[in-house]
C-alpha cells in the first residue's frame, strides 16, 4: 500500500523534527535530509509492528483513518496555520 501523509517538519535548537499527525509519530535528527530519511524509517517500522502485532485496524481507526474498500485513508488535513494567541507574562 502506497499512501501520501502530512509530515511538518521544524527545527528546534541544532535538531530537524519531523512529526506526522495522522500516525501521532515524531523523530529527529541532526540535518534535514537526516530526519527525512529517518522519518521514513519510523512510519515504516510503525506499520510492520503493527501488522506483527495483528493490531493494524485498530490503531488506524483509533487515529482517525478509515478503510474504503481495500485501502486505508488518513484523516483530511483541512488547515496548517499560525495561530496567534496571549501568554501570561511569568514574573
Amino acid at each position: 500500500m502506497n499512501i501520501s501523509i502530512p509530515v511538518t517538519i521544524f527545527k528546534e535548537g541544532r535538531v530537524f523534527v519531523a512529526y506526522s499527525p495522522v500516525l501521532d509519530l515524531s523523530t529527529s535528527a541532526k540535518t534535514f535530509a537526516g530526519v527525512k530519511k529517518r522519518f521514513g524509517e519510523v512510519v515504516e517500522l510503525f506499520f510492520e509492528e503493527l501488522v506483527e502485532a495483528g493490531t493494524f485496524d485498530e490503531v488506524l481507526t483509533d487515529l482517525g483513518w478509515q478503510k474504503a474498500q481495500r485501502t486505508w485513508l488518513p484523516p483530511m488535513q483541512v488547515a496548517h496555520e499560525m495561530t496567534n494567541v496571549v501568554i501570561p507574562q511569568v514574573n
